[in-house]
């Protein structure tokens, strides 16, 4: 499943956009089912600055442990505490209640240069 309103990176993140400037960010549905069980999730603080590309924080799954990138350079506006404590939401509802950590863009027209659900699509496809 690849939701077609939404972006996404390389590193199978996707990303939503929830107000003037702001991004959601979770891992994708195909991440999290490669994961497999994930059992432990590290976010960053609110207000922490990060440029693209920057470790966002880890996702902790019974196979091994990935990082979180940021897609875009930002500051971390908002963390979802539920999936701190309750990371196997990550697992039943990838692209709802599991998402990561809300960013401010440092500059909003960059989500346009991420992948659609296309070429998300054919990245996944190839793999």
């Amino acid at each position: 499943m690849v939701p077609e309103d939404l972006r996404y990176t390389e590193q199978h993140e996707w990303i939503a956009r929830t107000g003037e400037g702001v991004v959601r960010i979770g891992i994708t549905d195909f991440a999290q089912q490669q994961l497999g069980d994930v059992v432990f999730v590290q976010l960053p603080e609110v207000g922490k600055k990060v440029a693209a590309e920057d470790v966002l924080g880890e996702v902790e799954s019974t196979k091994s442990v990935s990082d979180i990138y940021a897609p875009l350079a930002g500051e971390v506006v908002t963390i979802n505490e539920a999936v701190v404590t309750a990371p196997e939401t990550i697992n039943t509802d990838a692209y709802g209640d599991g998402w990561l950590v809300e960013l401010k863009l440092d500059d909003p027209s960059a989500v346009d240069g991420l992948l659609d659900a296309a070429g998300y699509r054919g990245k996944i496809n190839e793999g």
